[in-house]
């Protein structure tokens, strides 16, 4: 069975991040139709997405998807490089960290299960320095 490319905190959460996305390339305009669809149900809702532009090379300003066009906006400075937010018109907002395309499939596992767990306290950039190193996420007292 493959592993799944999204998880979610439970409810609402607390921490830094409300879950985790593991897109399967960097090309936002093909990736992010699905993740949205899973996400917004209701295809006439407007959906914004902040990204980090060093993360996403040529960022389109909308992305067409079945039945709504999705604005694409870039991040501000001083934000975090390995998140994407996204503010769905009839859901709410989640702000998820981003596994890296590349990354191998037990390191993605334990950071889509870390990411989702709604206790967890670590940022993203702090996740990702703890799989880069080999570590435990959010656990043996890790705080970030």
């Amino acid at each position: 069975m493959p592993l799944p490319r999204l998880t979610l905190t439970p409810d609402v959460s607390h921490g830094p991040l409300d879950g985790a996305w593991w897109p399967r390339c960097d090309a936002l305009e093909l990736e992010l139709p699905s993740l949205v669809g899973s996400l917004e149900p209701d295809s006439g809702a407007t959906v914004r997405v902040t990204v980090a532009p060093a993360e996403w090379p040529d960022v389109p300003h909308t992305v067409m998807a079945p039945g709504r066009v999705i604005a694409v906006e870039p991040a501000g400075p001083g934000s975090d490089a390995h998140v994407i937010i996204l503010d769905c018109d009839t859901v709410g907002r989640w702000v998820l960290l981003v596994v890296p395309p590349e990354e191998p499939a037990g390191t993605a596992a334990r950071m889509l299960a870390a990411a989702a767990d709604p206790d967890n306290p670590l940022t993203a950039a702090r996740m990702l320095a703890l799989a880069d190193a080999g570590r435990p996420m959010g656990e043996n007292g890790e705080t970030g």
